[in-house]
């Protein structure tokens, strides 16, 4: 079985040697990990990858080989899917009327009903209703069409997947992408205003001697405006899924803010904020900071700003468990207001045109959790969320 994995790797271009590799089954004849996928992820990219900028392609040779065989939601286990189940042999378009006539499931029913297809199901399936298949209605699979299912296997196409049976990499934002477009030029001025605000005077030393010395030596201190960059930010950022439309715009933003702000702290997340944000997506699950820390390490004097278009599924808000990648014991809902609550100076930016933001429910629902604190990612927008950290 291995082996193939080995050539998977070499297919996908991965220097791997047969050094390594054996250094990979060794490690497993003496035991190092348990009998679990997420273990042998990170035992094999130890043993078999040595520059980080080949982690990308190690996920994705290791996403192909073993076809998201890890179900990240709580109560049930991990067990492999045979490939054929999920090959996808034609392209399927769904008429309105068809789309219109599938009904969806409310969670705990569309995680109890997963279960017990996986009990049940002997065979592949297409275009079905009921089973995990391909090309079909039913919420198990993928490319086809359902308004709330758990994609498994293949890529998102509707972005209605409430859950997702696949572990993803993503890309970090570059800091150092140039500023293409005036609105964005512009855009950071609005922050380099806000930037040099701070304590409102500083001792000129070279103004107070000469005037010290023209007043016969007696000390006559003279002050200006303080010009050193005082603004405290705390940067939280989305990313993957629904954010890659936004890459672009999201990384001049970073640039503009990573150029102007001499206290910046960033992490990053994943359509809502949980328990854990991360500082590099490489290593999002190795090098996790606990998101209490945030409120222990950084003070009420930090300002805030999530960047994200807050597009995903309500029960990420709402459910223990709703979570698009993992079992996360609260709903994002909590750990917003802790932060919120830790954090009073805070604003939301979203990239996503102002115009549809009525239209997505958990759009909504960040919107009212933030206090209509959210802003377009556009000039006025920017101009206004600065405004409102400035208070």
């Amino acid at each position: 079985m291995l082996i193939d994995f080995f050539q998977t790797l070499r297919a996908a271009g991965l220097p791997v040697s047969v050094r390594e590799f054996l250094t990979l089954l060794g490690a497993l004849r003496a035991g190092v990990i348990g009998p679990s996928v997420d273990e042998f992820y990170h035992l094999a990219r130890l043993t078999l990858v040595k520059d980080e900028a080949r982690f990308d392609k190690f996920d994705r040779a290791f996403a192909a080989y073993f076809q998201g065989v890890e179900l990240l939601t709580d109560g049930l286990s991990a067990q492999e899917l045979p490939a054929q189940w999920l090959e996808r042999l034609l392209e399927r378009e769904f008429t309105p009327e068809e789309r219109a006539a599938v009904s969806k499931m409310d969670w705990d029913e569309l995680m109890k009903t997963l279960a017990k297809r996986l009990e049940e199901q002997k065979e592949r399936h297409e275009g079905g209703s009921k089973w995990i298949g391909t090309n079909g209605t039913s919420p198990f699979g993928h490319g086809g069409y359902n308004p709330q299912g758990i994609r498994i296997g293949g890529p998102g196409r509707n972005r209605s997947a409430v859950k997702v049976w696949e572990q993803r990499t993503f890309r970090d934002y570059d800091d150092s992408a140039e500023l293409g477009s005036r609105t964005m030029q512009v855009a950071l001025r609005r922050l380099r205003r806000f930037a040099r605000e701070g304590s409102a005077l500083e001792l000129d030393i070279p103004d107070t001697l000469r005037a010290t010395a023209a007043n016969g030596g007696s000390l006559d201190l003279r002050l200006v405006p303080e010009r050193h960059n005082k603004a405290k930010v705390l940067l939280l950022m989305d990313v993957g899924g629904s954010m890659d439309d936004h890459v672009k715009q999201v990384e001049q933003l970073f640039t503009a803010a990573r150029s102007e702000f001499k206290h910046l702290a960033f992490y990053y997340f994943h359509n809502c904020v949980y328990d854990f944000v991360w500082k590099h997506n490489g290593r999002r699950y190795a090098e996790k900071t606990s998101t209490w820390d945030l409120t222990r390490t950084y003070n009420k004097d930090w300002r805030l700003i999530f960047v994200g278009d807050a597009t995903m599924s309500p029960y990420e808000l709402t459910q223990i468990g709703g979570s698009v990648e993992f079992y996360n014991p609260e709903p994002g809902a909590v750990w917003l207001q802790r932060l919120l609550a830790a954090f009073p100076k805070y604003a939301w930016i979203n990239p996503e045109p102002q115009g549809v933001w009525e239209y997505r429910q958990s759009v909504g629902m960040v919107r009212q959790m933030v206090q209509q604190r959210m802003y377009p990612l556009t000039l006025a927008g920017l101009e206004r969320a600065m405004r409102e950290l400035s208070k």
